[in-house]
């Protein structure tokens, strides 16, 4: 299907997929990092078959990019005339409509075929050293159909990343990605920051179980990355946020009130719609 794949990024995205397909397909990996040291790490671990050079490129049929948004637009736009007609390509950026627009139409010129991506898998860590062949076990597998791909594209596709251990893929647009995304992921990002930055976070040895460690977890993240994937959905994002401080300060004016049937209807809500959404 896609004899040889080119994974551009080998950090911990990059080098999980590079290592799943090694070990669950036949297909030929070639891997480029921006820091070559980590590519011949990735090679002697034996997660690529070969450090892809400029004079590579043209041989992969799929090409699987796990950089930051702003460099993932900028090597694509770089290195896109030197990918073969009918190349595919698969971004794995969290945003989609940023992808989208700087990206497509280019894809259309260079006559290759770009489609975003987006696994929906990922831990508090960073980096080759992190990365795992299990990592997408059981997970979705976000697709965003372009004008530069076709229905056969994103049907290889799903079959292709089925075979590598995702439990579903999805299609949808890039404004339904970016929304729901705000949501299930990057508001979650922003609540557990804001939530460790409590005084009593310094004293909470003792004193803090599942409930602490469930909501501090993806506090430990990498700043640089986030912060980039937040301004490119701010307004989504920004909804999101004020939804939340909507419901909070629900809460709040019920506990100051003393208002125990208000606490409870909330508190009831919020249990029937976790049970009714799983």
């Amino acid at each position: 299907m896609f004899d040889t794949v080119l994974i551009a990024g080998l950090g911990l995205m990059g080098g999980s997929m590079a290592k799943t397909i090694k070990a669950r397909t036949h297909s030929r990996v070639l891997g480029w990092n921006r820091t070559r040291r980590v590519a011949e790490q990735a090679l002697a671990d034996g997660a690529i078959d070969a450090i892809a050079t400029e004079a590579l490129f043209g041989e992969a049929d799929l090409l699987i990019i796990g950089l930051y948004p702003q460099a993932t637009v900028d090597w694509l736009l770089e290195h896109m005339s030197q990918l073969k007609k009918g190349c595919v390509i698969v971004d794995m950026v969290g945003v989609k409509q940023f992808m989208v627009d700087h990206l497509d139409a280019a894809a259309q010129q260079a006559g290759v075929h770009f489609v975003g991506g987006h696994p929906m898998a990922g831990r508090e860590f960073s980096g080759l050293d992190f990365s795992l062949p299990t990592l997408f076990d059981g997970a979705s597998m976000i697709f965003v159909p372009t004008q530069s791909s076709t229905e056969r594209v994103l049907d290889q596709l799903e079959a292709y990343f089925m075979s590598l251990g995702f439990g579903q893929t999805v299609r949808c647009t890039p404004a339904q990605h970016d929304r729901m995304i705000a949501f299930t992921s990057q508001l979650a990002h922003v609540v557990s920051s804001a939530y460790i930055k409590s005084p009593e976070a310094d004293k909470h040895n003792g004193y803090s179980a599942g409930s602490y460690k469930d909501l501090t977890r993806v506090a430990k993240l990498n700043e640089t990355m986030w912060s980039e994937l937040f301004l490119c959905n701010a307004e989504p994002l920004a909804h999101e946020i004020d939804e939340i401080i909507t419901h909070l300060d629900e809460y709040r004016r019920a506990i100051r009130a003393g208002d125990r049937e208000t606490l409870t209807a909330l508190l009831r809500d919020g249990r029937e719609r976790k049970e009714r959404l799983g």
